[in-house]
């Protein structure tokens, strides 16, 4: 019922606004309608502005273009109506002489320029920014459309949205553009409202004033009332002009939020950096020792400023201890209740609720980050750190790459570690560490360098490339000098994103394997019924994937790697040989990643050396096969072979050895613990067109 009567006084309100334009609404009530209806007018438009305000995003107010027309097209309706009144017999009712009597005091010249100042500012500062801001919001939204439907259609073929997810993304997308269009075309009509309002003015002032001479009025006496009345007209219909571009100017000025909405995000932003607060409270108490300047206020104000800092301060200190704290409470949780329930006495109760407390921090993360104190607030988005969020590009970025998607990198404080230092755990044990600057910038010479400039010597964590770290003040001086500059945030993901690269297959497990052979299952499940469970098992699936994870062969083309195992079933009690013909289906994937405009640079291996390997390869008798050579000659092929990649490594992406299908996986299996950064390629992986370009040859001397 009430949405019935809300609906219909929306549509009597238009049509009002239509009447208003013809009928002499100044005459109606003597005057008392036209004063009711600017009333509203001034109220409508607070309300839209406060509307504006409490919104986190502009989509949250996605009627606001044709509310913005319905609004403009009332205030002229109104402007046209009070413009009956002026010219007709000099007054437009009661609304409209007060604020002419405010405004002018009564000085007529003082009151048609403070008029004229409040449109100028309406029409040339506010309305024009919100008209530029539009236009360009407009044409960018439309533009990165192509981008975000790309970026919607990868997360969904990698699993990190479902479907309902991307259509909601998709249309929440297309009504962005919508908006944006709409906007860009609904800021002509504040422009034009404010046109028309001078236009309006000048007509009631000059066309008033010549009907009250041609009805006997004196002069003065005609200036007096027509300029009040244009005045008072001009600021009835201004104040809600100027109410309605600023809250336009706030739509289209406002980016989406994650803090709140504009009131708490500007205290947010206002209050994050007490140091800002601290010294502007501290200037201005210097400048009240300026000769003529007002003390006591000046007194105030600065008081007020540095007592508030001095609370920021301590609040944020307050917050850091908490966060230091909070890793007792994430190893803790909620407590259980006892399997007695009420019968339970208190002291079986502690028991078993401790009991319940053990069992619950004993699980470990898959990836964890832990920080020194000095680099949290890279990590806190309250602080304006955006860590996190690089983490979850990155983990997008890595499923559409190699075909898994890595578990949540849990980060937590370790106030046991360097204030500057921060570590990389994978199932509770640390495999990697670094130390950063935060006030600094890694810089690292690529051999462009022309002057050095002065730094703190270092090594960059993820490769072991020699830098040092720079001031933010000496930024500029070594871009110029050549220098590549990285950010210590991107310090930090770097070296994760490597760590990860290393290690996504001992993270990859059954259930993740289950997860995504259902994604198979949905588009053919002819192949996953036919294969799992009767021919394979989810563990010896999730074995060929670690297998071929490990050395950095992309799983994204499940399908392929199910249908290559239904193929070769017979031969699936090998598990070496299986992934090798697993490999050969994925030759198109191994070329392109390991290859450069269709070139192959490699190292090749000495074919006297690969029929020594051949000849040594044994059979065990649970099925299966490994490489028997003695001490010397594996010392002497893993000397040559890191030999070989310590000439090419600064040189080539990968130092890529390639042998036949046969000697491919014995070799890697032998070089591995040595030298695990280089690539075995065999000749069966590589597609046709590829140019295979041999740079050496790997060569151990032969007994003959």
């Amino acid at each position: 019922m009430l949405k019935s009567v809300l609906n219909n006084i929306v549509a009597v309100f238009v049509i009002v606004i239509v009447l208003a334009i013809i009928l002499p609404l100044n005459r109606i009530f003597n005057g008392a309608l036209i004063d009711f209806l600017l009333m509203v007018n001034i109220s409508l438009s607070i309300v839209i502005l406060l509307l504006t305000m409490y919104i986190k995003k502009p989509l949250e107010f996605s009627l606001f273009p044709t509310v913005l027309l319905v609004t403009t097209v009332f205030r002229l309706a109104l402007n046209v109506s009070t413009t009956r009144g002026i010219l007709s017999s000099g007054y437009a009712g009661q609304v409209v002489k007060t604020f002419g009597e405010f405004v002018m005091a009564g000085d007529p010249v003082v009151g048609f320029i403070i008029f004229v100042i409040i449109v100028l500012v309406n029409m040339l500062v506010i309305t024009k920014g919100s008209e530029r801001v539009s236009e360009v919001a407009a044409r960018f939204t439309l533009d990165a459309m192509p981008g975000k439907q790309m970026a919607i259609d990868a997360d969904l073929n990698a699993g990190t949205i479902d479907e309902h997810e991307a259509i909601a993304r998709r249309s929440e997308i297309q009504q962005e553009a919508d908006f944006f269009g709409a906007m860009d075309g609904a800021t002509k009509f504040v422009k034009g409202d404010a046109t028309l309002s001078i236009v309006t003015s000048l007509i009631n002032l000059i066309g008033g004033a010549a009907l009250g001479a041609m009805r006997g009025i004196p002069l003065g006496e005609v200036l007096q009332q027509y300029s009040l009345a244009t005045v008072g007209d001009g600021l009835a219909s201004q104040i809600p002009a100027l109410l309605v571009s600023t809250a336009t100017g706030m739509v289209v000025t406002r980016t989406s939020s994650r803090q709140g909405t504009f009131n708490e995000d500007i205290i947010h932003q206002f209050t994050q950096n007490a140091n800002a607060i601290l010294i502007t409270g501290l200037v201005v108490f210097g400048l009240m020792f300026i000769p003529g300047f007002p003390k006591p206020i000046m007194f105030i104000i600065s008081a007020a400023l540095i007592l508030f800092a001095v609370l920021q301060m301590q609040r944020k200190r307050r917050e850091a201890v908490d966060v230091m704290g909070g890793v007792g409470a994430l190893a803790g949780g909620d407590e259980a209740s006892p399997p007695g329930g009420d019968d339970s006495s208190p002291a079986e109760s502690d028991y078993y609720r401790n009991i319940d407390n053990i069992y619950k921090i004993l699980p470990i993360e898959q990836i964890e980050m832990e920080f020194g104190y000095s680099l949290l607030h890279l990590v806190d988005e309250r602080s304006g750190g955006n860590t996190i969020e690089r983490v979850v590009v990155f983990r997008k970025q890595f499923a559409m790459e190699m075909g898994m998607v890595f578990p949540s990198v849990r980060m937590r404080n370790n106030p046991e570690i360097n204030p500057n230092q921060y570590l990389i755990k994978i199932k509770g044990e640390e495999v990697a560490r670094g130390e950063i600057l935060v006030d600094h910038y890694l810089a690292i010479d690529n051999g462009d360098v022309t002057s050095p400039v002065d730094g703190i010597d270092t090594v960059e964590p993820a490769f072991g490339i020699p830098a040092r770290w720079i001031s933010e003040d000496k930024k500029v001086m070594a871009d110029v000098a050549g220098y590549t500059l990285i950010d210590p945030v991107s310090v930090m993901i770097t070296h994760l994103s490597e760590v990860i690269k290393t290690h996504c297959y001992e993270i990859l497990t059954r259930q993740d394997v289950n997860t995504m052979v259902g994604n198979i299952k949905a588009a053919n499940p002819t192949l996953v019924e036919d294969l799992i469970p009767n021919v394979i098992g989810i563990g010896y699936l999730q074995k060929v994937l670690a297998m071929l994870l490990k050395e950095g062969v992309p799983v994204r083309d499940l399908e392929t790697i199910l249908e290559t195992l239904a193929d070769n079933a017979g031969m699936l009690k090998d598990i070496d040989v299986t992934v090798e013909y697993v490999r050969q289906a994925l030759r198109r994937t191994i070329t392109r990643r390991f290859t450069e405009s269709g070139t192959l640079r490699s190292v090749a291996l000495d074919p006297a050396l690969e029929d020594l390997i051949i000849r040594n390869i044994k059979r065990v008798e649970r099925g299966g096969s490994m490489l028997n050579l003695d001490p010397e000659t594996t010392q002497a092929i893993i000397s040559a072979t890191s030999d070989m990649a310590d000439r090419f490594r600064e040189m080539l992406p990968y130092v890529i050895v390639i042998t036949s299908a046969i000697v491919r996986v014995y070799f890697k299996k032998l070089i591995e613990p040595h030298i695990p950064d280089v690539v075995v390629l065999s000749y069966q992986e590589i597609e046709g067109p590829t140019v295979i370009q041999s740079l050496a040859t790997i060569t151990i001397p032969m007994e003959r």
